[in-house]
């Protein structure tokens, strides 16, 4: 085994997982709660908001620009006090983004048509060598000003609030953060703003936003075409955030993969656009079961039972299904060790450009434990049925690869040790605690 790092933690193997369990907020939902509350006028109350450094960094922000936001503490309701869509005021000090790339590129979509004030944006390293540019490049189109390094596609980046126009824009690529920079800077543009994705992105900033107000209409075939007209007054609202499905599917998975395991994960959001990650399970033929299905708040929800039954399908996914699922792939790689036969996951290359590298970060870490995995340029392929043992891990500071790592470990052979397990914060503060209650 490689050296292990005094702060490592240890990942037992064995034992099976029961129970029920309600994972954290929606962290999408969670950002845009903040924004569009701060927007606002009025106060927006919000129920359910994940209590993790991402959400935080966004609060924080918006503070800096004189927004009152009460403090961010788990099972306390959260309560903005909206200033209006000119209300922000230009901050003392640089805004900072943390991790977070969403509350980077919804601020400057936020900020970039605040006349006459100057913004400056930035993050931690790994955030600052995140591309931005995906999201300058648009808002430059509606008279955005913004330079950053590398011809502004990496931070620090310095926002000058101009006064923007409508556009008619195409997304090169189908990203909910970028769709939402550009609503968000349409709110307050001259004339109408047209985004038009080349696949339907995760809707949750048209949803939320027409709740709140927005004059905001979509249409186009598979509603990839959003129209936005400047003008309405956004007013408070109550938001019920929902659990987070790119939390759930760690249990999903550990309990579809886990002998005699049966676990149900409460309240997730079903958002049509962010279910991919069934439609997978059910190409496993898993035994999964989607209960108590409701709407809260706009926001379709339910319960989500799995339990373990024995072999499972390897799955194929591709640039289709990718926006549906796109942060569940580190998670369903680990799945895909445990199918009988090849799986292959293609289309990923967004992948490259999260937190972490994670498509280089899983196939290197699986390969520790044993896996058969090869790294294509946007993907990768994983021979089913090898068998995994403990080793030293690492998350290489991302949360979603840390989560993962920790299922893998559940079904290898002798214990592992993960460096760096903290990183599950950013998304899932209570992960590790979760975990050990559902061991049996």
């Amino acid at each position: 085994m490689p050296s292990i790092k005094p702060s490592a933690r240890e990942l037992q193997a064995g034992g099976r997982l029961c129970g029920k369990v309600r994972v954290p907020g929606d962290k999408s939902i969670s950002h845009r709660a903040l924004l569009f509350g701060s927007i606002a006028e009025g106060s927006t109350t919000i129920h359910g908001l994940l209590p993790a450094e991402d959400p935080i960094s966004t609060a924080c922000c918006l503070r800096s620009m004189g927004v009152k936001i009460s403090p961010i503490i788990k099972d306390q309701i959260v309560v903005v006090e909206g200033v209006g869509l000119d209300g922000l005021q230009e901050p003392e000090e640089v805004l900072q983004c943390g991790n977070s790339g969403t509350t980077m590129r919804l601020m400057l979509g936020l900020l970039v048509g605040r006349q006459g004030r100057h913004f400056v944006l930035t993050g931690d390293q790994s955030l600052r060598n995140r591309p931005m540019q995906r999201v300058g490049q648009p808002l430059k189109t509606m008279g955005a000003q913004l330079q950053g390094r590398s011809n502004g596609n990496f931070a620090p980046l310095a926002v000058t609030g101009q006064k923007l126009h409508g556009a008619v824009i195409g997304t090169p690529v189908a990203s909910a953060q970028v769709k939402s920079a550009i609503i968000l800077a349409a709110l307050t543009a001259e004339g109408t703003t047209t985004v038009i994705e080349p696949a339907h992105s995760r809707d949750h900033s048209e949803r939320m936003l027409r709740a709140f107000g927005a004059n905001l209409e979509i249409g186009g075939e598979m509603g990839r075409h959003i129209n936005i007209r400047p003008g309405s007054t956004l007013k408070g609202q109550e938001v019920v955030v929902p659990g987070d499905i790119s939390s759930a599917a760690f249990w999903l998975v550990a309990g579809a993969i886990t002998p005699h395991s049966e676990i149900t994960v409460e309240n997730v959001g079903l958002n049509p656009t962010r279910t991919g990650i069934l439609e997978v399970m059910e190409q496993m033929e898993a035994q999964i079961e989607v209960l108590n299905q409701r709407d809260v708040a706009g926001e379709p929800v339910g319960d989500i039972k799995v339990r373990q039954t024995g072999r499972l399908k390897p799955f194929t996914l591709n640039a289709e299904i990718m926006p549906r699922l796109i942060d569940e792939v580190p998670i369903l790689s680990v799945a895909a060790c445990f199918c009988e036969g090849e799986s292959r996951i293609s289309g990923a290359s967004e992948l490259r450009v999260k937190e972490t590298d994670r498509l280089a970060v899983m196939a290197r870490q699986l390969k520790a434990m044993g896996a058969d995995i090869e790294e294509r340029s946007d993907g990768l392929i994983i021979q089913g049925g090898k068998i995994l043992r403990g080793t030293a891990l690492d998350s290489e500071t991302d949360h979603r690869v840390a989560m993962s790592l920790a299922v893998a470990a559940l079904l290898a052979e002798g214990n592992s040790m993960l460096d760096r397990s903290e990183s599950a914060a950013v998304s899932y503060p209570n992960f590790w605690e979760d975990l050990e209650r559902l061991r049996n």
